[in-house]
């Protein structure tokens, strides 16, 4: 038995159907794909990551760490 890639398959048995049954078939493979596909996450808000790795920062301060920074960026070639 030979197997028939997807592109293979599309030009010989799918291409040239009627539209209308070409939209049949589309139809049924979104209604499968529909319910065999785990639902899509929903968006999600970067304001969510607010606070995240605070931790991180404390005992930390900020001037001091930008002026750190900048001491380092005047002394790249």
């Amino acid at each position: 038995m030979t197997v028939l890639t997807i592109h293979e398959l599309y030009e010989r048995q799918i291409k040239d159907l009627p539209a209308a049954e070409r939209l049949e078939l589309l139809a049924l493979i979104a209604t499968d794909l529909a319910d065999t596909v785990v639902a899509v996450p929903q968006q999600r808000s970067i304001l969510e990551l607010e606070g995240l790795g605070a931790e991180l920062w404390q005992g930390v301060d900020a001037q001091e760490y930008v002026n750190l920074l900048r001491e380092e960026w005047d002394q790249r070639p």
